[in-house]
């Protein structure tokens, strides 16, 4: 048997696996002997010790045994059979929605039981759903001597099932068959890790003298090996998609131009050191004939737009058309009439595009675009629709990419591909991300930072007080109005439903208009038509309007350096990275400017402890790091995580240390051995990893 006979030995060659079984198995991309060894337990279950059941707590899991006192079918809201079993420190109530007379006869009073399930304290006493089972000959028999895998299922396919499949595969990986070692052996060796091998018979089935606690959370060395390998694998697999992007021909733009150079004398400030440093990064990718690939981090304020529209007029000046597009149509607008003041006296052309504008004047808009009218195009997500045609685009730019999906940057870089070129790409977001992420989700970028904020800004000072407390912030308000500063009122709403947060924005907007009827009151919410919000806004930027009671529609891109003051109703149902956000929209002059966070009692000790980091801090970076404690990956990073980063062992906080180590195997394989590197890909991602070709 070969060293690759795991990958190359179809599931159906196992005991008991036929074509209807083989097919609820690709449900979970189990095709081969090697998937089902790379199909990894997700937790442990510990039946390893009997608990008593008044030692039960609420929400764990146990293993109890007590002796039956009775068992009855009740019929309530529905039909189910309640079996009461004690132990000598209390009772419980085994309940079964799903059962047979054969297993109601199973109960009889003195029976001995031991079950396994989750323990729920009710106003009826404890109770376990539906637990795992077993009625005993004698209550000495023998427990598990070791923890219970648990993997991740599907319908058709039950944990037993799994385990059992499971136990073939090892078996014969225990019969002197070796799982292909893909990773440097000597290497390995020497940083005193396990094999493979042994990784994964570990894994799949813990020993009875396995530390319970470091496998239970995922810090267990055979754990660890695996998790290594699986941080390689994705590295890989984004590297590899990165490859696929360099490969294609760019248009080498020149560094220096002379419309750049008229935009920066007409500004009435010079660029920060910091965003100098990184247009300095985008010159030298954009000089490559291969696509630029890079993400622009900064925090709110930051100044990444003027980075931007220097990169976009070295393509203009050279010919080309750019595009930028952005997730919303609000920071869409702000980007687009940005650049008009840029652009415009420079005799430049610039189009507008989103999926509100019909007709006519979305008819105009194309032909600018296709004729190559239009040096700069502005959009939402319109811009990589079917009809949108360029004439000769060198260079893509997106904001906030995480609000986007992978597919959706990948569908607009396809429009310059047309032309025969592959655009460039920007990418900016002003939620950092953090290192942790930077590292595994985007390894296909280069990466910028804008660690500078421009000369002028004042840090805003953040308070966080209860609802009842109402009034104070009210007569806040009251001041700074009186006092010519303007103020945003932001209202949240957990059902994240567009109807919901309209009207509870409406509410809050016809109360303040009664407590404050000396003050311009404006509103603006999701359900508003884009021509009503665009003078709602334009009224506030113009200090027509006092006061704008708005959704979260805000978060990015508004920019009113006379606001001083935010008030955030309900912070505790937004991410922090999200709350930073809405922060930064005030701060943007000289004055002291606020930010009060007006949250909902009762408030979680998280919920206390996120709006504290949000106190205590301005950096985004760090705020960034905890949200991303706090919340996971998959919440950070919103779309662009979907399908890519589900990993099956690995996780990307507990596991930052592996990190470098993973990054470095990767760049290993790639040099010494790059015929292993499809294998390992293949191995840990199978079909995931063609998530990068739309």
């Amino acid at each position: 048997m070969g060293a690759d006979f795991f990958a190359a030995t179809p599931v159906t060659q196992l005991r008991g696996i036929g074509a209807a079984q083989a097919e609820k198995l690709a449900r979970l991309n189990i095709f081969t002997l090697q998937d089902v060894l790379f199909h990894l337990p997700f937790r442990y279950q510990d039946r390893t010790r009997i608990t008593p059941i008044g030692a039960t707590r609420d929400g764990s899991e146990a293993l109890i045994q007590g002796r039956v006192l009775l068992a009855d079918v009740v019929i309530r809201k529905r039909r189910s059979l309640l079996c009461r079993i004690e132990d000598g420190t209390g009772q419980i109530t085994l309940r079964f929605f799903h059962f047979s007379g054969a297993q109601q006869k199973q109960f009889q009073p003195g029976a001995i039981v031991r079950c396994y399930g989750e323990v729920r304290i009710t106003a009826l006493g404890r109770e376990i759903a539906h637990p795992e089972y077993r009625v005993l000959e004698a209550p000495d028999a023998p427990i598990e001597a070791a923890l219970t895998p648990l993997y991740p299922a599907t319908e058709g396919i039950q944990q037993t099932s799994l385990r059992r499949l499971s136990d073939q595969v090892l078996a014969i990986l225990g019969k002197a068959q070796q799982v292909a070692e893909l990773l440097p052996v000597d290497a390995m060796h020497k940083a005193q890790w396990p094999s493979l091998t042994e990784a994964l018979h570990f894994v799949h089935r813990p020993p009875p003298d396995a530390p319970v606690q470091a496998l239970l959370d995922g810090t267990h060395k055979a754990q660890q090996r695996l998790a290594l390998e699986e941080l390689t694998a994705h590295h890989l697999s984004l590297l590899k998609l990165r490859d696929r992007v360099k490969m294609q021909t760019a248009v080498a733009l020149p560094t220096q131009s002379l419309l750049e150079q008229q935009m920066l004398q007409s500004l009435p400030f010079a660029p920060t050191n910091a965003q100098q440093k990184v247009h300095r990064e985008l010159c030298s990718d954009l000089a490559q004939p291969h696509p630029m690939l890079r993400l622009v981090q900064g925090d709110v304020g930051a100044g990444k737009t003027l980075v931007a529209a220097r990169a976009a007029l070295l393509a203009i000046d050279a010919g080309y058309q750019v595009a930028l597009m952005a997730p919303t149509e609000i920071l869409a607008e702000q980007h687009y009439h940005a650049f008009l003041d840029w652009f415009e006296p420079l005799g430049l052309r610039v189009a507008w595009l989103a999926g509100k504008l019909k007709g006519k004047k979305r008819n105009e808009q194309l032909a600018l675009i296709e004729t190559g009218t239009a040096h700069m195009v502005v959009g939402t997500h319109a811009l990589f629709q079917e009809e949108v045609q360029y004439r000769n685009l060198a260079l893509v730019i997106i904001d906030e990419q995480h609000r986007f999906g992978v597919h959706q940057r990948l569908a607009l870089k396809q429009k310059g591909e047309r032309s025969g070129i592959a655009p460039h790409q920007l990418i900016m977001t002003a939620t950092p991300i953090p290192r942790t992420l930077a590292m595994s989700a985007y390894a296909d970028l280069d990466t910028s930072v804008i660690d500078e904020l421009p000369p002028g800004r004042t840090p805003v000072k953040t308070v966080v007080i209860e609802n009842q407390r109402r009034h104070e912030v009210v007569a806040r308000v009251r001041n700074a109005c009186r006092e010519g500063r303007q103020v945003y009122w932001v209202c949240t709403l957990i059902e994240g439903s567009e109807q919901l947060e309209a009207q509870a924005a409406e509410d809050t907007a016809a109360q303040l208009r009664q407590v404050l009827p000396d003050v311009a009151i404006g509103l603006v919410h999701g359900r508003l038509k884009p021509a009503e919000k665009a003078n709602v806004m334009d009224q506030f930027k113009q200090a027509h309007l006092q006061v704008l009671v708005a959704t979260t529609v805000i978060e990015v891109g508004v920019n009113v350096p006379n606001a001083s003051v935010m008030i955030i109703e309900n912070p505790e149902r937004l991410g922090l990275a999200q709350l930073h956000q809405l922060r930064g929209r005030v701060g943007r002059g000289a004055t002291e400017s606020f930010c009060v966070l007006m949250y909902q009692k009762p408030l979680s000790k998280l919920g206390r402890e996120r709006l504290d980091i949000l106190r205590q801090t301005n950096d985004g970076f760090l705020i960034a790091e905890k949200d991303l404690q706090l919340r996971g990956p998959g919440e950070v990073l919103g779309t662009r995580q979907t399908g890519e980063m589900n990993f099956r062992i690995a996780n990307l906080l507990r596991d930052e240390a592996l990190l470098d180590d993973a990054k470095r195997l990767a760049d290993w394989l790639r040099r010494r051995h790059p015929e292993r590197t499809e294998p390992l890909i293949q191995r840990w991602l199978g079909n995931a990893a063609q998530y990068g070709e739309v």
